[in-house]
């Protein structure tokens, strides 16, 4: 029987907007400019939807706790200038529009900061089509499932009619720890096979695709 979903919770680097590369880069930046050794791609992109602190200690495991904050500073500012030139996936926007219309639930859980997801809610216009967010600084980050408890918690929902999309193994870590139904999405900052090594619902290359199966659960 095909699953019905009412609530839909979306990752947001790398699932909504395109800045898994932004983020790698400034993370390097950052360990670079602070003298630290600077972690490979693979690495670097590996720790993406993880709270920062999280993603410090898997990325640069010698950094010394007082290097944090200096780190963090860095690791910001570098982010802010690559972050002006980070856009929606191309079809992003008005899918979550359209889900909106349908009468989905719409949530976002992300590894950014509050700070960071208000800001680029309100420059993509799509603050008013989601219902409820969170984020890993006001809780524990991916792969706890705190993050999708709070969102179904305060939208009422039950995880049977909750789904949640992620392009990482986090994401889809955090989804079963939940008890949700989880989509990988191949596009963004996690290999393919490492996604499907969490066993998802469904693994989707593209928002077209995305768009189309989650009509089809409404």
């Amino acid at each position: 029987m095909t699953p019905k979903f009412e609530l839909l919770v979306f990752d947001w680097d790398g699932t909504l907007m395109d800045s898994a590369a932004a983020i790698a880069e400034s993370l390097q930046a950052a360990c670079a400019e602070l003298g630290v050794a600077v972690p490979g791609e693979r690495q670097a992109r590996y720790v993406i939807g993880l709270g920062l602190t999280d993603a410090l200690a898997y990325a640069v495991p010698d950094l010394l706790p007082e290097q944090y904050p200096r780190l963090l500073e860095l690791y910001r500012r570098h982010f802010l200038l690559r972050d002006r030139g980070t856009t929606l996936f191309p079809g992003a926007a008005e899918m979550i529009r359209e889900l909106s219309e349908r009468g989905f639930l719409l949530a976002v859980a992300t590894g950014k900061s509050r700070r960071g997801l208000d800001r680029a809610l309100e420059e993509t216009g799509l603050a008013p089509y989601f219902d409820t967010t969170r984020c890993a600084d006001e809780g524990f980050s991916k792969p706890h499932p705190g993050m999708l408890q709070a969102v179904m918690d305060t939208l009422a929902a039950t995880p049977a009619s909750t789904v949640m999309i992620g392009d990482t193994t986090h994401d889809l870590e955090m989804a079963g720890a939940a008890g949700v139904a989880a989509v990988a999405v191949t596009y963004g900052a996690h290999e393919r096979s490492a996604l499907l090594a969490c066993r998802p619902l469904a693994m989707l290359d593209e928002l077209q695709g995305l768009r189309d199966w989650l009509l089809l659960r409404r």
